[in-house]
């Protein structure tokens, strides 16, 4: 009888380490979207922070491993999302200790009891913005060339708007006027990912160079 030789995958340092990192982004995202902040003149839903942190990392991957790679990050994440809206959903019908403060519970109930229809209008802007910024930061390396930066701030910026005009129509559409709340989002989005996005991605995109080397 022949020893049959045990093949093992190796996974990439900078992969596993932001894919974990990924994931954790895609639960909080939600939750921090329940606060609004004011940046200058500016007011967002805090929910953006991580969205632009999944959009910085997405293109990493694609920068460090390639598109199908970074695809499938983005296809992976569908597992936390919909398990952490489904544990959401599971918590928020248990009913509550009677020992609980009942402030406490009217603020968990404010901000987790969110309806069906916004939590399918966030699955849908996640996977089409996301994929559609993996798809744009890799198709610009024909124009734009290894210039990092440059390609994940113009993917992040169509793909943020995207991000919006389809979270915010979906959720929010003949509940009441969303014309003010779609430019301002978008505003906010654009201004955002032209400042942040060319400093984080080439900070990362260095970082997992550094990891894949050791």
């Amino acid at each position: 009888m022949s020893d049959t030789a045990s093949s093992t995958i190796t996974v990439p340092r900078s992969l596993f380490i932001f894919s974990v990192f990924y994931g954790g982004m895609v639960c909080i995202a939600g939750v921090l979207g329940n606060k609004q902040v004011s940046l200058g003149p500016l007011a967002v839903e805090a929910g953006i922070f991580p969205f632009l942190l999944l959009v910085i990392l997405s293109s990493t991957v694609a920068a460090l491993h390639g598109k199908a790679t970074a695809d499938n990050l983005v296809k992976y994440g569908f597992i936390p999302l919909i398990g952490s809206i489904l544990l959401t959903a599971l918590v928020y019908a248990i009913p509550a200790s009677p020992k609980m403060d009942a402030k406490y519970l009217d603020a968990f109930n404010t901000m987790m009891g969110q309806t069906p229809r916004i939590w399918i209008a966030g699955i849908v802007a996640y996977g089409t913005s996301q994929l559609l910024n993996v798809y744009l930061f890799d198709r610009l390396k024909s124009s734009v060339g290894q210039y990092v930066a440059l390609r994940g701030a113009i993917a992040a910026v169509l793909s943020q708007i995207i991000d919006t005009l389809l979270f915010v129509t979906i959720a929010f559409y003949g509940v009441f006027p969303i014309t003010d709340l779609l430019l301002g989002q978008m505003l906010a989005k654009v201004v955002l990912s032209a400042v942040m996005v060319p400093i984080l991605i080439t900070a990362l995109v260095r970082l997992g160079q550094r990891l894949d080397e050791q």
